[in-house]
């Protein structure tokens, strides 16, 4: 057997609907895993999910709501990625209290909320499973170095990244059969990367769109974006029993943004 192999194991994808979600949830799918999907929308259809709920997850209720939902019907999760967020591209002296307050609670209480009520159902199911249960946490290269115009997105996914390793300790020394690790993508072709291009351009930051890709884009060493596949294949290493002694680390898959 594979060590990627994910038969028979239940895992749930937030921020389902965006690019790194629907891409994390076929990938996960194609290595044998049934994967919930869940984002905002009432409604969606996520290539490889065998089931979407709606969730928001700054909400504790429906996290619980959720996670009893998965118990009752499945019996276990193995795996929970930790995917929703939203960027927020905008001059410090320009950010709202409320705009930051967004940021920090979809990108960082989002992920305490659901690594807080999924770790009993996450445990019980990692008791039988080489390595355990995996949470993986959606940071950035946000999360190791700043970035003018992104200190509430920043400041967050730094956040993710230090959540994650005190999570992975605490699990650890608690015999907790649960590994935590973040990922951290460079740029990557998806809306939210779309969106950050055209704030660039209304803060006269860059003429237009296309030289704010193609900047960007010569950033990496490789000199190009990454694509949502190539982010989602790390997430399921970081899931599978080939990751099963990886706990506490920073997956950096950037195109080699952070090398230079």
């Amino acid at each position: 057997m594979s060590p990627f192999d994910l038969t028979d194991t239940v895992s749930l994808v937030t921020g389902a609907t965006g690019g790194i979600g629907r891409a994390t949830c076929k990938a996960l799918a194609d290595a044998g895993s049934r994967v919930i999907a869940s984002d905002l929308a009432v409604r969606a259809d996520v290539e490889g999910a065998v089931e979407y709920r709606n969730l928001d997850v700054t909400d504790e209720a429906a996290w619980s709501n959720l996670i009893t939902h998965i118990t009752s019907q499945y019996g276990r999760l193995d795996n929970l990625v930790n995917n929703a967020g939203i960027s927020v591209t905008n001059s410090i002296a320009a950010t709202s209290l409320e705009e930051w307050r967004k940021c920090q609670a979809i990108n960082v209480e989002g992920l305490f909320l659901g690594t807080r009520t999924a770790a009993e159902i996450l445990a019980k199911s990692g008791a039988d499973r080489r390595g355990g249960s995996s949470i993986v946490n959606l940071s950035s290269v946000g999360g190791l170095k700043g970035a003018a115009y992104m200190a509430a997105y920043c400041t967050s996914k730094g956040a993710v990244r230090l959540f994650t390793k005190s999570a992975a300790a605490e699990y650890a020394m608690l015999q907790k059969p649960i590994r935590v690790n973040s990922v951290h993508p460079g740029g990557i072709d998806t809306g939210m990367m779309d969106e950050i291009y055209a704030r660039y351009v209304e803060e006269s930051l860059f003429p237009d769109e296309e030289t704010a890709r193609t900047i960007v884009s010569a950033g990496h060493a490789m000199g190009r974006m990454g694509e949502p596949e190539e982010i989602s294949a790390g997430i399921v290493y970081l899931c599978s029993p080939g990751a099963s002694f990886v706990t506490g680390s920073e997956l950096v898959i950037d195109g080699g943004m952070t090398a230079r």
